[in-house]
């Protein structure tokens, strides 16, 4: 008898936890008129901490978004409150994205690299079928290569995001730290870096998840529809 499949994370929810709202509360609820820039910053990490243990509960998994956004929060967070300029800003946005590109070529060499967990979710692959016909056919060696080329993709999307969001960070926050005109810039760029991030990456992912599929009807001759779930199949 086959486990029940893990509930399915609703994406509005997790990034309206994880990003937007505390990029509202960080914005426009900081000012000492509202909650204060201390008070602020721990209001806003409430809510991808809080949705990150939930999710944790319900799924048994980490969820990565809500540790970046916890992250991203606080080190904003911390940086208005010591009122750093724009540079501090634009290395914090830069460095998210390059250390998660980083962290994805280096899990190259583990045995559940994150590209494969990443993209070989049972929930829509059936892996099971899938790696019998890979050796079947003593393809683990071709697979592998696949593998390594979309773990490379989605590297190279993180650093494409860094490049970007430092860029952006330089160019939107001129103020000095410590101002409302400061916070404003700052609010404007957490509302548009996480595009800038996430556009890129889901392009990138989706020509990985293609390279894949690609490279494995090749290499184990099954067909699209053999390869993924459908809700029929048990």
């Amino acid at each position: 008898m086959s486990s029940a499949p893990a509930k399915q994370e609703n994406l509005f929810v997790n990034l309206a936890f994880n990003i937007a709202i505390p990029a509202l509360i960080m914005g426009q609820l900081s000012e000492e008129k509202f909650l204060g820039p201390k008070w602020g910053l721990v209001i806003a990490l409430l809510f991808p901490l809080g949705y990150g243990i939930y999710d944790f509960v319900q799924r048994r998994k980490t969820n990565f978004v809500s540790v970046l956004g916890f992250t991203g929060v606080l080190l904003s967070g911390v940086f208005g409150l010591m009122k750093l300029d724009g540079r501090w800003f634009a290395v914090k946005e830069a460095a998210i994205p390059a250390v998660i590109g980083l962290a994805v070529i280096a899990s190259m060499r583990a045995r559940a690299p994150l590209v494969k967990t990443l993209l070989m979710n049972d929930a829509v692959i059936d892996t099971a079928k899938l790696e019998a016909r890979l050796r079947e056919r003593g393809a683990e060696a071709g697979f592998a290569a696949v593998l390594r080329r979309c773990t490379l993709l989605v590297a190279f999307s993180f650093f494409v995001s860094a490049v970007l969001n430092y860029a952006l960070a330089r160019w939107l926050l001129t103020s000095p730290g410590g101002t409302p005109e400061f916070n404003a810039q700052l609010a404007k760029m957490q509302w548009l870096s996480w595009p800038v991030i996430v556009l890129p990456s889901m392009v990138m992912l989706m020509i990985a998840l293609w390279q894949l599929v690609k490279g494995i009807t090749a290499l184990t001759g099954l067909t699209t529809d053999e390869i993924f779930r459908t809700p029929e199949k048990k």
